[in-house]
């Protein structure tokens, strides 16, 4: 199962459009978003997802029950924990426990933002995953990921 990861959008609607028009084309089984909307009219973008959508909130979502009503209940508060193809997800948007939860042993995949810094790697048995920031106004560099999940490997993607 390929899987899409982005986080950090901060209303940047070009850039969403064109992961969703990228992860549309690439076929992707299921897209997670690990916090950092900022407004509801994001999903004016994420709407168009041909697959389904899992969120979390990060530290600069104003509006959060019209983000929850636009993206049909699919935002959660961290840590949100999901399995997708016998794997066990935990999404984060904050970077302060994600060792702790690598060196726990329970997840195979520990997705994160908020450093709008990307980075894929491994530890222990737990691929981690920080997507970078799509919006790229911090760094000036658009970036998502793409999992796949069933060789537990992740690549970067520059949009």
């Amino acid at each position: 199962m390929i899987i899409g990861i982005i986080s950090d959008t901060h209303d940047h609607v070009p850039m969403i459009q064109r992961a969703v028009e990228y992860f549309n084309a690439r076929q992707v089984s299921h897209v997670i978003h690990a916090g950092d909307f900022t407004s509801p009219f994001t999903f004016r973008a994420l709407k168009q997802l041909i697959c389904p959508f899992t969120g979390i909130y990060g530290n600069n979502d104003g509006e959060r029950v019209l983000l929850q009503k636009l993206s049909q209940q699919r935002i959660f508060a961290q840590p949100y924990i999901l399995e997708l193809a016998g794997r066990k997800i935990v999404i984060m948007h904050e970077h302060q426990v994600v060792d702790a939860l690598a060196d726990s042993g329970h997840f195979d995949l520990i997705v994160y933002g908020h450093t709008h810094e990307p980075s894929i790697r491994k530890r222990g048995r737990a691929l981690i995953v920080n997507p970078g920031e799509l919006g790229g106004w911090l760094y000036g560099r658009s970036t998502m990921a793409i999992a796949d999940l069933s060789t537990l490997s992740a690549e970067l993607i520059d949009l």
